[in-house]
């Protein structure tokens, strides 16, 4: 990776946005960039605190924020695209220094990109990518890669026979549709004679349950289940429960289950044989390294597609976007490989779920 001078490009007409209020962590003086310390103050907006996944990145970003100099002015969006534009507006007349943000609707950014563009702040998106829009750097994983780890897990669990019931996210969102085509797209090409009922929930547990309820209610003979994401785990194992599904992977009506995030909570369900599998989305990481690129673009900094020094491969996505594409290995109780794809025991130590203290 390379660096140099950070040049913006001024993105057209600024779309006049709502003030919200503003929550503080720490210093004064913010509206001019820095704290009474002098430490580069930035705004990071939480997109959601009801999933554990969430409420684990919220608990690492004041860590990282500490070591690496920076100071925090933190709001949370709530799953809100209007909050969030509005957070955006606040960030912007507080006079920060760059802005982290984990847009859960990714096609309704640009308004706050061009925003903050025409105000000279770096933006850095976390697990998500803006549909159009330029950011100093993207921090994600590779989330078609989650559906096709899934799609070979449940793959080889079944024999390349069955049916099974993919609970999607939101399909506003980029991570919605790439690990809809990546499961999609695998299962079409290596297990076709697996049938997949897709499921739009828009992130949101009870609808996911509703939904998977139905299916079951509807093709009794379901035996896989993928959630993109540990928000429908919890209605996942109550409708199972409630059709007396939710037995372990020796029972013949055992059904399998593969989530994605791996929270502590899948950590334990997957020894205790409740799931089968997840997919580590690095919470600890995501916050290290959202603050990391806000602290390199303050320097001015840029960065070039290629390997990093952190175990990950920057990719260009399209002009004026870099992603960043951190590890996220596939979670199993034994650790074994499916359908070519490796994997780590749930009681590895390296994850990030086994490690919150």
């Amino acid at each position: 990776m390379k660096t140099g001078c950070l040049r913006y490009s001024c993105l057209g007409a600024v779309t006049a946005l709502a003030f919200t209020a503003l929550s503080a962590c720490g210093g004064s003086g913010a509206d001019s960039g820095v704290d009474a310390d002098g430490a580069p103050v930035v705004g990071v907006d939480y997109p959601r605190s009801d999933t554990d996944f969430w409420n684990s990145y919220i608990k690492y970003t004041p860590q990282f924020a500490q070591e690496l100099g920076l100071r925090l002015k933190t709001t949370n969006s709530q799953n809100d695209i209007a909050k969030l534009l509005a957070n955006a507006q606040t960030f912007i007349s507080r006079g920060v220094k760059g802005v982290a943000m984990a847009p859960q609707n990714t096609a309704a950014m640009a308004p706050a990109l061009q925003q903050m563009a025409a105000q000279k702040i770096p933006v850095v998106t976390v697990d998500t990518r803006p549909d159009t829009g330029d950011v100093y750097m993207v921090v994600r994983t590779d989330n078609r890669a989650y559906g096709e780890k899934a799609c070979r897990f449940l793959g080889t669990k079944l024999g390349g026979e069955g049916k099974v019931v993919m609970l999607q996210g939101d399909l506003a969102s980029i991570n919605g549709r790439d690990r809809t085509e990546g499961f999609n797209e695998c299962m079409k090409e290596n297990y076709p004679k697996i049938k997949v009922f897709g499921e739009a929930t828009n992130w949101d547990g009870a609808v996911a349950a509703q939904r998977l309820q139905a299916d079951l209610t509807a093709h009794p003979d379901i035996k896989g289940v993928y959630m993109q994401a540990s928000f429908a785990l919890s209605g996942t194992l109550q409708v199972l429960k409630q059709q007396g599904l939710l037995v372990g992977p020796e029972d013949k009506n055992h059904v399998f289950v593969v989530s994605n995030d791996g929270i502590p909570r899948e950590l334990k369900d997957i020894a205790e044989g409740r799931i089968d599998a997840t997919v580590s989305q690095p919470a600890e990481l995501y916050a290290k390294y959202a603050l990391y690129y806000l602290k390199a673009a303050i320097e001015g900094k840029t960065f070039k597609p290629g390997k990093t020094d952190h175990d990950s491969a920057i990719i260009q996505v399209r002009d004026g976007v870099l992603e960043d594409q951190l590890s996220a290995p596939l979670v199993t109780a034994d650790g074994g490989t499916y359908g070519g794809v490796p994997s780590l025991k749930s009681d590895d130590t390296s994850l990030w779920g086994n490690n919150l203290g």
